[in-house]
């Protein structure tokens, strides 16, 4: 891939929709961050190229020019000196020195249309590169609040979960304790139910009124 058809490929792309396909966006903006800055070395060395081809294009036409000047002054020589011979043959280097600068005009005129394009490219790079890096900045403050928030409910259910297994652990303590006030009420004899309490009283009364016929079938048995 030429290096200008790779810079309309980056320049052109769309970097929000490519990260949103990528399986690891930070992986991936860095990369397309180190493939522009890869790209925009090559093409500020491209334009330092093309400059230093402008300034010797520059140097050469200045060259022939001179070589014009000095043809024709040749030619007007020749012809004072009564030698149109020369001075046709002067005059046709003069031509041929014309024609070569010509061409190397139009080729100067192309390397400055060059040099611009080359001057806007790099522009329009350096704007994607700092577009790009702003994404990046707010990915790493977006995983970073993100990392944040995670960290600080891990800590409140943490902190739910010491609170739930608090409370169970109280409510098994009071379990206990009620547990153990139920038997030592056993052992003693204390605690008794409502209806147990009736039926010993009932059944004091049973042995009482049996108690008191033994006492008067004793007594009848005396007197007898």
């Amino acid at each position: 891939m030429g290096i200008f058809s790779r810079f309309a490929d980056i320049v052109n792309s769309n970097i929000s929709a490519l990260l949103d396909k990528a399986e690891d966006p930070e992986k991936m903006i860095r990369l397309i961050i180190q493939e522009m800055e890869d790209t925009l070395v090559e093409v500020r060395s491209h334009s330092a190229k093309v400059l230093a081809d402008k300034k010797e294009l520059l140097r050469k036409i200045e060259s022939l020019e001179g070589q014009i000047d000095e043809w024709t002054q040749k030619a007007s020589l020749a012809l004072t000196k009564d030698r149109e011979d020369l001075a046709r043959a002067a005059l046709i280097e003069k031509q041929k020195l014309q024609e070569m600068v010509k061409g190397l005009k139009t080729e100067y005129t192309l390397v400055e249309e060059t040099i611009d394009k080359l001057a806007g490219e790099i522009t329009k790079l350096e704007s994607k590169i700092t577009e790009t890096r702003a994404k990046q900045k707010a990915m790493m403050i977006r995983a970073q609040t993100a990392g944040k928030r995670r960290d600080v409910q891990r800590h409140l259910h943490r902190n739910r979960t010491d609170e739930t297994m608090a409370k169970f652990d109280q409510f098994s303590r009071r379990v206990d304790e009620l547990e153990a006030e139920a038997d030592i009420y056993e052992q003693t004899g204390h605690g008794k139910s409502l209806d147990q309490e009736f039926a010993e009283l009932q059944a004091q009364d049973e042995i009482d009124s049996e108690l008191a016929k033994l006492k008067q079938a004793l007594k009848k048995s005396e007197s007898e």
